[in-house]
């Protein structure tokens, strides 16, 4: 085998690890200053996707408006209907919950689902920090590492896994300050091991902050019980975006004959027979049906939806859903 002229010392895999990171993100903030600008520029009517928080002026009600913003002291003085429009609250607080647990190292599309979770959270950052609004971030991921065995310990068996990690961005604003908190996300690593979606969701419910936007992005793998209640108690002070990253191959499996597959939080191997008909069918039926609990729990807790895939344009879907929601909310008014 032919070697190299001239060879140098390897690099750290950490620190290559580290420039190739940020040589993506620099990739991805062009992409999307590139694709959002233009596209959903303009005054908004408050947090997104949401109504404006502040009081403004009234004016007389007309069909297809939301009644509950009736405006009745004018009404009775008046005795012709009005509703009270909503302004934007100049300095919205928008936070984070991003899940990066060993799930989302997965992905058979155009990108992996971590990668996603990275790009939405980019996204996300971008629309936020134009207006001077300020954004923080909780990042959740799998257990703890075990502490390495000395002389005088060592365990016969492997240890028990800890706590997942958790780890808190305060809410700032500014671009310096959302480009390290997008940092912060893409450097994160995924540990081994089961995450806790409630606890991580739950984290913006402590302390109660004041009204704004809180968006949690996920897999969703988890049972619906496990972050169904923190959702549904983030939805009584907050607007809730539940962004939900899935790949083509959790949905229905190919026929490849045996295909051995690796849980990445426990580490488990199983090898499945794909080749098998009823194997198959009983899978997409089986996802289908998660698929459709975590979007009745979503839609419970009264939170907005928005499914990622990575074998689509993520950037596109997003765009998709902004634009779908300020219609919905701004349908039969005028602002």
């Amino acid at each position: 085998m032919a070697r190299p002229a001239a060879v140098t010392g390897p690099a750290h895999p950490a620190d290559a690890a580290g420039e190739r990171t940020e040589a993506v993100l620099s990739r991805l903030q062009l992409l999307v200053t590139r694709k959002l600008d233009g596209l959903l520029q303009g005054d908004y009517a408050g947090l997104l996707p949401g109504p404006g928080s502040e009081a403004g002026e009234s004016r007389e009600y007309r069909p297809g408006d939301d009644v509950r913003r009736m405006d009745w002291p004018v009404t009775a003085r008046t005795t012709t209907p009005h509703v009270r429009r909503t302004v934007a609250d100049r300095e919205l607080e928008t936070w984070l919950a991003v899940d990066l647990s060993a799930s989302l190292d997965f992905g058979t599309g155009r990108w992996l689902k971590r990668d996603v979770v990275v790009a939405a959270t980019a996204a996300l950052t971008h629309l936020t920090v134009r207006g001077g609004n300020r954004i923080g971030a909780v990042i959740g991921t799998g257990a703890q590492e075990p502490p390495a065995p000395t002389r005088r310990w060592r365990p016969a068996a492997p240890p028990p896994a800890g706590p997942p990690t958790l780890t808190r961005v305060p809410a700032r604003s500014g671009r310096r300050e959302a480009q390290a908190l997008l940092r912060a996300v893409a450097h994160t690593p995924l540990r081994p091991g089961r995450g806790d979606l409630g606890a991580l969701v739950d984290l913006l419910n402590r302390p109660p902050r004041r009204r704004g936007l809180a968006v949690v992005i996920s897999d969703f793998l988890a049972p619906p019980a496990q972050w169904g209640r923190p959702l549904r108690k983030l939805r009584v002070r907050h607007d809730v975006l539940a962004i939900e990253v899935v790949d083509p191959r959790e949905l229905e499996l190919p026929d490849v004959g045996v295909l051995p597959v690796v849980d990445p939080e426990t580490g488990q191997l199983h090898e499945v027979q794909t080749a098998d008909p009823r194997l198959r069918r009983r899978y997409a039926e089986e996802a289908a049906a998660q698929r459709a609990a975590n979007a009745a729990e979503v839609r419970a807790a009264g939170a907005g939806h928005l499914l990622l895939r990575t074998d689509r344009d993520w950037l596109l879907d997003m765009v998709r859903f902004v634009a779908a929601q300020r219609h919905a909310r701004t349908r039969g008014t005028t602002r």
